[in-house]
């Protein structure tokens, strides 16, 4: 492989890397045909990238700790500093930060944070979380991030066939959450027609329907449990999701478009690709880990955002092939830096090639779950996507569930209840169904569920993220313990 030439890289794709935050032309795309924005990064020797994204970090650590209270002494308590960056092998040195340390920061710091590397004057965007799990966290995006958002997004989903010809129906909500503002900034930038029809309205899934099949829009961007829910939607209204034309579907948001059964019905139900993209919120520019299209895994773009996968009790790297944690690190961020923020998703990582030339490290499973979303069971670690992926493989499920976990006496009893399809609706092959379903959910749990099926249509839909399960345990032990006080 040849040597990453940045005069070049300058000169034929206006992507300046001896400034820090780089420079890039407002107007460079490449050729419709080619399959990299940047194929002289994307395909170089993972060597050659190391040595540029050493030097981006560089500049991002120091920059950080001059302007930033919250990481000078942080890094101060861990006794590191930007001299004891000597090697990319050396940001493990360095501790690791959670969200409720930001919320924290922000909670003494309002509104911003301690994390805020510029004056607030230069704050031109506010997203920020909805809150419902604690005290919302606000994001602060000054305008050079913002360009820098959307030209990262563009050359992400330029790797997943997204084209200047295409036609993007973005469904999801136009609020604080900045996932279809990502979307959209970075459709923008690559040229293709943009569609921001939005989600959450009452109503407003069966007007998407309508206006698609005027429109015909050929890549759609969502949650996927609401692109499950817009194809019953239209189903409903006598249409046949694949009459859309649809040829690219991404998302992010929730973890179905890297779990292989929820991919393949989403491909099967609309003729398309399903592409499986994101990182978090704070970490925006989020695609930076995005699948490309031949779909093997998402590839990280370690020169965006630099991704470590760890264990995810000392966070410290594992070997290529092993699970852990993603800890992300921004390359060019000057307002918000996170730096080895822990995202406690779940996935897997490796380094062999794709068949696309890319050379990055990819994650082959996508993020397929949540450490802290997981629950215990009669001592066994179940998380809801394992249980998703053996719902939609089996034939005659009918397209949602629910996981009530509640305790009876010492006991945890975990009910699955699942939607069976209308061809499986007559008695015998309802029982043969809940028979298979309670078998295989026994084999890849470890427990023996109680398995209960209902007409499909019957659970609750959800325009946003699915919330799938309910743990009435506590509901237990708060009763156990009146009724401890009454004796």
């Amino acid at each position: 492989m040849p040597r990453i030439d940045l005069r070049r890289l300058e000169t034929l794709r206006g992507l300046d890397l001896t400034v820090w935050p780089p420079g890039y032309r407002a107007n460079y795309q490449p050729a419709e045909a080619s399959d990299h924005w940047y194929p002289e990064i994307e395909c170089a020797d993972p060597g050659e990238r190391d040595d540029i994204i050493f030097r981006k970090l560089q500049k991002q650590i120091q920059y950080a700790w001059e302007r930033s209270s919250f990481y000078r002494s942080r890094w101060e308590q861990a006794g590191v500093s930007p001299a004891t960056l000597k090697c990319l092998a050396d940001l493990p040195k360095f501790p690791v930060i959670q969200k409720a340390d930001l919320r924290q920061a922000q909670a003494e710091h309002p509104p911003f944070g301690d994390y805020l590397c510029v004056d607030p004057s230069r704050v031109a965007r506010i997203h920020g979380t909805s809150g419902t799990t604690g005290r919302p966290t606000v994001f602060g995006i000054d305008n050079g991030d913002w360009e820098r958002i959307g030209e990262a997004h563009a050359r992400v989903l330029w790797g997943a066939g997204i084209r200047p010809r295409d036609r993007v129906l973005i469904c999801s909500f136009f609020s604080l959450y900045l996932g279809s503002w990502g979307a959209l900034k970075g459709c923008e930038r690559l040229g293709a027609a943009v569609f921001p029809f939005g989600a959450g309205v009452a109503g407003q899934t069966r007007m998407a329907v309508e206006w698609a099949r005027q429109m015909q829009p050929t890549a759609l961007y969502s949650t996927p449990s609401y692109a499950l829910h817009f194809a019953e939607t239209a189903r409903r209204e006598g249409v046949d999701p694949r009459s859309f034309g649809i040829r690219t579907l991404f998302f992010s948001g929730e973890p179905g478009a890297g779990i292989p059964s929820t991919k393949h019905q989403i491909e099967e139900t609309f003729g398309g690709a399903c592409i499986d993209l994101g990182t978090m919120a704070e970490m925006t520019p989020w695609m930076s880990s995005g699948e490309c299209r031949h779909r093997t895994g998402m590839h990280l773009y370690q020169d965006i955002v630099y991704t470590e996968v760890c264990d995810p009790q000392s966070y410290q790297p594992v070997p290529y092939g092993y699970e852990g944690t993603p800890v992300y690190t921004h390359l060019e961020r000057t307002s918000q830096p996170m730096i080895r923020l822990v995202s406690n998703d779940r996935t897997r990582w490796i380094d062999e090639p794709c068949r696309c030339g890319r050379t990055y490290p990819r994650l082959p499973d996508g993020l397929y779950g949540r450490y802290d979303d997981m629950f215990i069971v009669r001592g066994e670690n179940i998380y809801p996507s394992t249980i998703e992926d053996t719902l939609r493989s089996t034939e005659g499920f009918g397209g949602e569930f629910q996981v009530i976990i509640s305790r009876e006496e010492t006991m945890d009893e975990l009910l699955v209840r699942a939607e069976y399809a209308p061809s499986h609706g007559d008695p015998e092959k309802l029982n043969a169904l809940r028979v298979t379903i309670r078998e295989r959910l026994r084999t890849r749990l470890g427990v023996h569920p109680v398995v209960e099926l209902v007409p499909s249509g019957e659970l609750p839909r959800h325009e946003f993220k699915a919330r799938r399960v309910v743990d009435d345990r506590e509901l237990y032990r708060h009763s156990a313990g009146e009724r401890q006080d009454e004796v």
